[in-house]
């Protein structure tokens, strides 16, 4: 007879297997990241401007669920290397606009193997980690919904 699983303390919280998770993901990162000098918030910046190029700090803030205290901080170091540029938008002073620059551009080509190698970490087949995604997604948006 199979006895029951403990789901006494941190291990029956599955907000304590996300957020470990989510560690153990960072952990897996930071040896990928350093060769390029990013930290992981600032990789998801990156991934994030490939994808849509000249978004502004409040969309970017919205994909990746930062505020601009946050946020800030990672895209003046990201100015600073040389990644990124912020210019005031002329339509409007108050939004600021985010591009690459060629070097910022450069990096997407040299970090293409990083998704793959997390990829091939998760062990995961295309349909899984689909499901997986869109299942913690969808409860993210629900928790979202309930702390609002």
């Amino acid at each position: 007879m199979t006895q029951p699983a403990d789901n006494s303390g941190v291990a029956g919280m599955l907000c304590f297997s996300l957020y470990s998770a989510s560690h153990a993901f960072t952990q897996l990162y930071r040896p990928l990241l350093e060769k390029f000098e990013l930290t992981y918030p600032q990789y998801l910046v990156m991934v994030s401007l490939w994808n849509k190029d000249g978004q502004n700090v409040k969309e970017l803030g919205s994909t990746l669920f930062l505020d601009s205290s946050t946020l800030s901080p990672l895209l003046k170091r990201l100015n600073a290397a040389g990644l990124i540029t912020r210019t005031r938008n002329p339509q409007d002073e108050r939004e600021v606009l985010l591009h690459l620059t060629e070097k910022g551009r450069a990096l997407q080509e040299r970090a293409g193997d990083v998704m793959q190698c997390i990829g091939e970490a998760a062990a995961l087949d295309a349909e899984t980690l689909e499901t997986l995604r869109s299942t913690i997604d969808a409860l993210r948006d629900r928790l979202h919904q309930s702390a609002n």
